[in-house]
């Protein structure tokens, strides 16, 4: 699965994975990472999600990673806000008061161009990435962020049902790529209304990801 999947998706506005109201599982359980109002959120491939907007509408400051610059205008647009951009190395950073977005590869997105992380919000990245990405994403994740603390959201499903994306990601995935560098806590485990897609059966996973 490389960026041309993503781009085609965004080019066609084949965007079934673009949530038209903010994640309520964001809203319920943001509060569990403890962040004091200004802390800086952190949403890798974020898309143009809502939950930019309730973050924002929450008092917080948002950086974000997206592979499309299409999703990127038109987060923007919503918002109603003007950017500034520029070309940092591999990579474009659109800026406005308390929001800066990084568009282009995630992998070309290191530390000192991200700048403090207080907190990831991962509910779109994990769970986009193929199995043969996951393990180098989180360690990317962990270095660009000084292991900052996470809410991550995922499914969990039988992937011989049905191709991802989003992709199954099972407790035991979640412990092998993070409980070196945090405390793991699942937040909760419900079952997703309508399964993955109307295909199968799925659950939803929230977990806390903290300082170990």
């Amino acid at each position: 699965m490389d960026a041309s999947f993503w781009h085609q998706k965004w080019k066609e506005n084949n965007i079934a994975f673009h949530e038209s109201e903010s994640n309520p599982l964001l809203i319920k359980y943001f509060k569990e990472l403890s962040l004091a109002k200004g802390s800086r959120v952190f949403l890798p491939l974020c898309g143009k999600t809502l939950d930019i907007l309730w973050l924002l509408s929450n008092g917080y400051r948002v950086a974000g990673a997206e592979l499309s610059k299409i999703a990127i205008d038109q987060l923007f647009a919503d918002l109603g806000v003007e950017p500034k951009i520029s070309r940092v190395d591999q990579v474009d950073h659109y800026s406005a008061i308390n929001i800066d977005i990084f568009v282009g590869d995630i992998f070309d997105l290191f530390g000192k161009m991200l700048g403090l992380v207080d907190a990831v919000y991962d509910r779109a990245a994990l769970v986009a990435l193929p199995e043969s990405m996951r393990k180098r994403y989180t360690a990317h994740l962990k270095e660009i962020t000084n292991k900052a603390p996470q809410l991550l959201i995922c499914y969990e499903y039988d992937q011989s049902l049905m191709e991802g994306p989003p992709f199954s990601i099972s407790n035991e995935e979640v412990n092998q790529h993070y409980s070196d560098s945090y405390d793991l806590t699942l937040m909760a485990s419900t079952n997703l209304t309508g399964g993955i897609k109307g295909k199968c059966a799925a659950r939803e996973n929230v977990w806390l990801l903290t300082g170990d």
